[in-house]
């Protein structure tokens, strides 16, 4: 079974930086994309960017330009740097992996980590 060991999340001021990181254990023969989402309270979950296995990355317009969504293939871990955070920003974040074991392909969550961003 495949796990998600999210670290990084925390309390910074506003236009403050932080940094995510989500490592994968567990056995997995090939990640299709690695993303991170975020919940805050009272909203739904949204992506809020992904990393393919080939290193094509989305985002959602809100984080363009602020955040940038990075992998380490070999350590099977992915990083969300974020930087110039407001307090909309403010959500647990949740780290997704979509990955495959033979022909099955599977998609595992991480606990989520808290990220506060205070005016």
């Amino acid at each position: 079974q495949v796990q998600l060991l999210e670290s990084g999340g925390g309390l910074v001021q506003a236009g403050g930086s932080l940094r995510l990181s989500c490592a994968a254990s567990g056995t997995i023969f090939r990640i299709n994309a690695m993303s991170w989402h975020r919940q805050a309270p009272g909203k739904q979950r949204e992506l809020v960017a992904s990393v393919t296995s080939g290193g094509s990355t989305t985002y959602v317009d809100s984080v363009k330009g602020r955040f940038t969504i990075s992998r380490d293939a070999a350590k099977n871990t992915v990083y969300l740097q974020m930087n110039s955070l407001k307090p909309e920003d403010t959500a647990v974040y949740y780290c997704n992996l979509e990955y495959r074991v033979w022909d099955k392909t599977s998609i595992s969550w991480g606990q989520g980590t808290q990220v506060t961003v205070s005016s």
